[in-house]
């Protein structure tokens, strides 16, 4: 899900006004598709775009250990946002592009960003075979025939200070989150479609100021598109992908409100890839600490209940600096969790301005 709903819509909005804060996006469908229960998914097509919606993302991240034995989390995301809901070529696109990528080690946090235009090959997404990209950041199939596109993936990224070449192989099947893939963000019935694959080894080298590392670990890539994900007094979203030792793996998010209970949802994925979703409730998220981020304050520790599961676990940050302070700024990076539960896994936090 990640930053996501919040950040796409009227991205590039220039033409258009900045005045939607993150309460106001993507309240009005304007014309555009709306996600609807019981989704029949079709692959490979569903890995491609979706231009009659308005936000799409490819979201990718992953925890990684150096061969010096240090922590690391990368993040490679490439966004679309529609202007309207058609997919023209040429110089006046209706699909527009944003692509964020970030490097985290203990001392340092590294991102960049990339904008771009559909239409004149700068930036966009094919189906088949599966390519993704933004100017030279690229996200690519290696699969073999026969097999699913997103079963083997290659990724690079770059900034002023890093860069990253990995190469991701699935262990396990597609993960489909909510009612089969149609997930509510709201107790007013907003939604989106989604679906992960979160059995990704990985291996690769990343480059930093002082040379490359080459990494091992996993990674976790995020499929949602939608038109109206958020109800008017949604301000942000904490967003929890966590890995469990066992094997077994737990994505759950909490959307924050002005007015109501904040708004949860969770899915609990077994090592076998076999899913249990779990309705507004189930999930509980309660901040233990503050830093001082970008001249804000960010809870950046964290207690996870989820009673269900027995999960009661605290999380702490690799970097509690972790901001991205792109277009559109946020926190985004690794986290460690001990409790009821060990492991790894990646946080993010939106709409604390």
């Amino acid at each position: 899900m990640n930053v996501r709903t919040l950040l796409l819509p009227l991205l590039f909005a220039a033409n258009q006004g900045l005045s939607q804060g993150f309460a106001g996006l993507g309240t009005d469908a304007e014309g555009f598709a709306v996600p609807a229960p019981n989704p029949v998914f079709d692959f490979p097509a569903d890995h491609g775009p979706h231009p009659e919606y308005r936000i799409e993302w490819w979201y990718l991240t992953a925890t990684l250990t150096g061969a010096d034995g240090a922590d690391y989390g990368i993040q490679w995301t490439l966004f679309r946002s529609a202007l309207e809901p058609t997919d023209a070529v040429g110089w006046q696109p209706t699909q527009l592009w944003m692509g964020h990528a970030g490097l985290t080690t203990a001392d340092d946090h590294f991102h960049a960003e990339r904008l771009a235009r559909g239409g004149i090959g700068q930036a966009g997404v094919e189906a088949e075979p599966f390519q993704a990209w933004i100017d030279d950041w690229a996200m690519s199939s290696s699969a073999g025939v026969g097999e699913d596109a997103y079963s083997a993936l290659t990724v690079a990224a770059r900034g002023a200070e890093f860069a990253y070449d990995l190469d991701l192989q699935a262990t396990g099947p597609l993960i489909f989150h909510g009612a089969e893939g149609f997930s509510v963000k709201s107790a007013d019935g907003q939604a989106s479609y989604y679906y992960s694959q979160p059995f990704y080894e990985v291996t690769g080298t990343l480059t930093l100021p002082d040379g490359p590392m080459e990494v091992t670990g996993t990674a976790w890539l995020d499929r949602e598109w939608s038109s109206q994900p958020l109800s008017p007094d949604q301000t942000g979203w904490d967003w929890f992908s966590l890995q469990f030792q066992d094997g077994a793996r737990l994505m759950g998010f909490g959307l924050r409100s002005e007015t109501r209970a904040n708004y949860t949802s969770a899915t609990w994925i077994a090592p076998d890839g076999a899913t249990t979703a779990y309705p507004d409730g189930a999930l509980r998220l309660t901040p233990l600490a503050m830093a001082e981020v970008a001249g804000r304050q960010v809870p950046v520790e964290w207690r996870v209940e989820m009673p269900a599961r027995g999960v009661d676990i605290e999380t702490t940050p690799l970097n509690p600096q972790s901001w991205m302070g792109t277009s559109f700024p946020y926190w985004e990076g690794p986290i460690r969790f001990t409790g009821s539960h060990e492991g790894r896994g990646y946080l993010e936090m939106t709409g604390y301005d």
